[in-house]
């Protein structure tokens, strides 16, 4: 596992999302509060290959916006969003 911070937000291997592609990693920024959830995306997604995807579960309105417009304003595709009952957003990302 790979730890981006000392708050336990991490990178794990090989999560699915129903419906959609296998992601390379995810990232769980549930706890955290912007603009730190675009900057862990951000870093995780500096670690990814051109193409790879990345899961990222996030919770509240200000990231579940923010979080995809800065990703496709840096080049990267936002392959699905979705929302749970459990009010975590996944949303699936893939590198540009």
């Amino acid at each position: 596992m790979d730890i981006l911070s000392s708050n336990n937000s991490a990178v794990m291997p090989k999560t699915s999302l129903a419906g959609a592609e296998p992601s390379q990693q995810t990232l769980d920024i549930t706890g955290e509060v912007c603009p730190m959830t675009f900057v862990r995306t951000r870093l995780a997604l500096d670690r990814l290959a051109p193409g790879q995807t990345l899961l990222v579960l996030l919770r509240g309105d200000e990231p579940r916006r923010n979080v995809p417009r800065t990703a496709l304003e840096q080049g990267h595709q936002v392959l699905s969003q979705e929302a749970g009952e459990d009010g975590v957003t996944r949303l699936l990302l893939r590198r540009g």
